[in-house]
């Protein structure tokens, strides 16, 4: 017998050699029906994988992540079998799981795939599903693997097979088609009952742009065809939300090939809904005791080689700028804490003055690979809105918290109420990956953990994804149509002020190493602009909005009073704009509200002679005529109440 532990702490005895369907078996027959893969002792394990020894169990359905990704995995595996059924020539490479489905990059040779292919490749899939195939994992040594491949003529996992060690290779067979494969697949392909595969794109292989471009084709499956239904209606949202088409329609911001891929110009209403967005984080920071510093967009080579960035990130970096003077060379910018460091180092330091916190929203560069770029959302320039506090380990618990409350404060003010944080540790089996200590590893990753628990967040815990220097607490974010974002972040580092030579006198009169926070709410304004635009759709909170007010004459000889109104809201601190073309007030109006504009003001004869406003609100109507007081007054108002709302 064997004894199975279970997320809530109980434990129960099986026979030796139970699998995880069963153990669901035996709590119900519901259970058992859903059950999709599971995980013991910490590795994913197939539903139908005997159980030998001791273990905790966590079983996992369509309603859990790891469900989800078993699921999408296994449809990987059937989009790989169709494409071979279909395009025998076609050479397969990799097929993961993403956050939203699947996709398999293939070879196919000189063959474009269209739209109609896709069609009837979904046909074949579910064809496939239908006939309820069991997935079975096995072993192979590392020369059978290679003659399967050879015999297929396939480089790609050839390639791969060679970088594996023997003793670790498994492969994943279903109907009569095996892959190369580490596991994680729902019991049979029966469970699909629905397919779409959404788009085709480029990919070369491992992302080497050196390697032959492959044929990216991305899918996304479920269990119910009405699921499907509702997720292809959300992806339609979606297009309409795209912050590259909202972007391009508000006139925020644009790319051009002249000034180089990933690299974006803000426009002025885009450079001005930024500046609203720093001054809004400055006087939040201000209050909260930081101060503000600025550093170059370049550096010394030595400095990030002190930093560990340069060994850890050298590749992603832009070419080395070389100087006259011989020997020196610069780069552009990766990350702004390697300066605030040198900042800190500026003069010596009593425990009686820290903790410093340096605030900058500084531009930073890195090379994307140009398939990799999209829109705002992956950029080659953007500017982070960092700080990093030097504080004692007395007080890294209360620094620490207060920039939870920092990151809170900035998501209620946006609308971002929908969160889970993610307590990201390292990964145990991969210690090259990062630096220093691993006592002092083990010190900032349970400061996180406490503070989290302090602060009563809704947090996970995962292994992998600390950053190479340190820990970190990560925000995850669901926008309005329930995608997750990463937004916020928070890292402790004991690293860079050792790697730095950082001091404090302590109050016993000797030097010892402060502790660094990194932390950035918005992460970089680029991505936070994206994401902001797409959660909202365009429809920026007033106090936010690049233009407030639209003023809309009727005809041009109600321009003289419009401009006295324009002048009026201006005085009043008010982001107005006068529309005074020969265009039918209708035709502004609709113009009006596809800018998003929150209020118009509709002026003519009537308003010019009683000196008020017609006013409109978006997506709302007519609310009716008042002065020109009042109407200030119902903005000033609406702003209090949304700043005062946050701001509690």
């Amino acid at each position: 017998m064997i004894e199975i532990c279970f997320p809530d702490k109980s434990v129960r005895t099986y026979p030796k050699g139970a699998t995880p369907y069963e153990i669901a078996q035996g709590i119900s027959e519901g259970l058992a029906r859903n059950v999709l893969s599971a995980q013991f002792n910490g590795n994913i394990v197939e539903a139908a994988t005997p159980l030998t020894e001791n273990g905790e169990i966590k079983l996992f359905t369509w309603n859990d992540d790891q469900g989800k990704t078993a699921f999408w995995h296994s449809s990987a595996h059937v989009l790989a079998q169709t494409i071979l059924e279909l395009y025998p020539q076609a050479k397969l490479t990799i097929g993961p799981a993403i956050e939203n489905g699947f996709y398999y990059d293939v070879d196919f040779g000189d063959h474009s795939i269209t739209e109609k292919e896709l069609k009837d490749i979904e046909k074949k899939f579910l064809d496939f599903a239908r006939q309820k195939f069991e997935f079975k994992m096995r072993s192979a040594s590392k020369q059978e693997a290679l003659e399967f491949y050879q015999k297929d003529k396939n480089p790609y996992k050839i390639e791969l097979i060679e970088n594996l060690e023997d003793g670790t290779i498994t492969f994943c067979d279903h109907a009569d088609f095996t892959d190369l494969c580490r596991g994680g697949h729902i019991p049979h392909t029966g469970f699909i009952k629905a397919v779409k595969l959404l788009n085709v794109a480029g990919a070369y292989w491992r992302g080497d742009e050196k390697n032959k471009q492959l044929t990216r084709i991305y899918g996304i499956s479920f269990p119910k065809q009405k699921e499907l239904t509702a997720h292809l209606e959300l992806l339609e949202e979606a297009k309409k939300r795209d912050h590259r088409k909202l972007g391009k329609e508000l006139e925020l911001f644009a790319f051009s090939q002249k000034v180089g891929q990933g690299l974006p110009l803000w426009l002025p209403k885009g450079a001005a809904l930024r500046e609203r967005l720093e001054s809004f984080l400055k006087a939040a920071q201000k209050k909260a005791g930081y101060e503000q510093v600025i550093s170059p967009h370049i550096g010394n080579k030595e400095l990030y080689m002190t930093s560990g960035h340069y060994e850890k990130y050298g590749e992603d970096s832009f070419q080395p700028i070389e100087t006259p003077a011989e020997g020196e060379t610069f780069l552009l910018k990766p990350m702004n804490c390697p300066h605030h460091c040198e900042i800190y180092n500026t003069r010596p330091w009593s425990y009686k003055e820290l903790p410093k916190r340096y605030a900058e929203f500084g531009t930073v560069y890195r090379y994307e690979q140009s398939g990799e770029l999209h829109g705002l959302t992956r950029v080659r320039g953007f500017t982070q809105d960092d700080a990093h506090i030097f504080c004692t380990p007395d007080q890294l618990d209360q620094e620490f918290k207060n920039v939870i409350d920092l990151v809170l404060y900035v998501f209620g003010s946006l609308g971002f109420d929908n969160f889970q944080a993610q307590v990201s540790i390292r990964d145990p089996k991969k210690p090259e990956k990062y630096i220093g200590d691993p006592k002092n590893w083990e010190k900032a990753e349970q400061a996180i953990i406490d503070a989290a628990q302090e602060k009563n967040l809704d947090f996970v815990i995962e292994e992998g994804e600390a950053a190479f220097y340190g820990p970190k607490l990560d925000f995850m974010v669901k926008d309005a149509l329930g995608r997750k974002w990463q937004l916020g972040t928070i890292q402790v580092d004991y690293n860079l002020p050792e790697r730095f030579e950082l001091s404090y006198k302590g109050s016993d009169n000797e030097l010892h190493r402060p502790i660094m926070i990194h932390r950035a709410p918005f992460g970089s304004l680029e991505r936070f602009v994206a994401i902001l635009l797409e959660h909202t759709g365009g429809n920026f909170p007033l106090w936010l909005s690049p233009n407030q007010v639209s003023l809309l004459c009727v005809s041009e000889k109600h321009e003289k009073y419009a401009q006295k109104v324009l002048n009026f809201l201006e005085n009043n601190e008010i982001r107005a704009s006068l529309d005074n073309r020969n265009e039918t007030i209708g035709k502004k109006i609709r113009e009006a509200e596809l800018s998003k504009v929150p209020f118009m003001l509709i002026l003519g004869e009537k308003e010019a002679e009683l000196e008020n406003v017609s006013v409109r609100k978006h997506r709302k109507g007519d609310v009716g005529a008042m002065s020109m007081e009042n109407f200030v007054e119902l903005i000033k108002q609406e702003v209090s109440e949304s700043i005062s709302k946050f701001e509690n």
